[in-house]
């Protein structure tokens, strides 16, 4: 019987570990930073599995900081939300101490981690936890510029990878952030899109306009143009060591479009399955975008 309370003791734990940090997030956050890294270590010809590993361990604990964080800061609101009442914090399985608790502990480790690969790895570490935590959160029941502001520390993962293996932050790393910044806006508001009602109830302001009209979805449509030409400037030639092909510039213009297309789609039908549609066509399209700056980087 212990044997048993105890396994379910740790599954229970382990759960709970998993939504306080918002592990699925956390991953895909993990894996724009590896992608910036893969194209970072090719341009110095030099791989290490170590710096590796603590780059993944070390975001990981950042973006589980942020979120731990977020949710101490939000747990009123998160319990009225449809989508966030379970969570640890509101449902009242975990306090807000021991919350607070981890989530300092993973900042500490986190920015230690990154440090021991280089001081500006840590710095914007650093940087993406303080405006997560300390600008983005309070903003979002104030205005819908709290997207803009929580474009930044979203954008930051993709370039940290680069920055991670050369050390250094200049057009190539600023190009990848471009990116992932405008990225942010169409994923982000389809989101607020199909999950506008449940944000309500938390006085949440995710929508450009505050609302589910045409205008909010012409400003996605634009920031997805926006995203297709800030991905092709690799393929001019102006953006230093990182530059993609002919070719992988036309599969970068067609997932552009790909996804393009879909936030036309949501403009004509504003519903919240076209919403829902866009937000999962854009995680596809970011993963899908990395891999092919990574594939034509090594085997070109």
């Amino acid at each position: 019987m212990n044997a048993t309370q105890n396994t379910f003791s740790l599954k229970s734990i382990y759960i709970d570990f998993r939504e306080i940090t918002k592990a699925r997030l956390a991953v895909s956050v993990v894996f724009s930073s590896i992608a910036g890294f893969m194209l970072g270590i090719a341009n110095i010809h030099s791989f290490s599995w170590i710096v590796l590993l603590k780059l993944a361990i070390g975001g990981y604990c950042m973006v589980g900081a942020s979120n731990a964080f977020n949710q101490v800061i939000e747990k009123d609101l998160d319990a009225l939300m449809d989508r966030t009442k379970n969570r640890p914090v509101p449902a009242g399985r975990m306090s807000s101490n021991t919350a607070l608790i981890i989530a300092s502990l993973l900042t500490i480790i986190g920015i230690v981690l990154l440090y021991t690969i280089n001081s500006k790895t840590a710095m914007f570490g650093a940087i993406s936890i303080f405006l997560y935590t300390s600008v983005y959160t309070p903003l979002k029941t104030m205005t819908s510029l709290s997207v803009f502001v929580g474009a930044f520390p979203g954008a930051i993962p993709f370039m940290l990878g680069w920055v991670a293996a050369t050390g250094e932050f200049g057009i190539e790393a600023g190009t990848l952030f471009l990116i992932q910044f405008f990225w942010q806006f169409p994923h982000f508001w389809a989101i607020g899109w199909f999950l506008y009602e449940d944000y309500e109830k938390a006085g949440f302001f995710m929508l450009p306009t505050g609302k589910k009209d045409k205008s909010t979805a012409l400003q996605i449509i634009l920031y997805t143009v926006w995203l297709i030409i800030a991905s092709l400037l690799p393929a001019l030639g102006y953006t230093g060591q990182l530059f993609i092909t002919p070719l992988a510039a036309g599969l970068v213009f067609l997932l552009g479009l790909w996804m393009l297309y879909y936030g036309v789609q949501l403009y004509k039908k504003r519903t919240a399955k076209a919403a829902r549609t866009l937000m999962l066509v854009s995680v596809s399209y970011i993963t899908l975008l990395q891999l092919v700056y990574i594939f034509d980087k090594f085997l070109r």
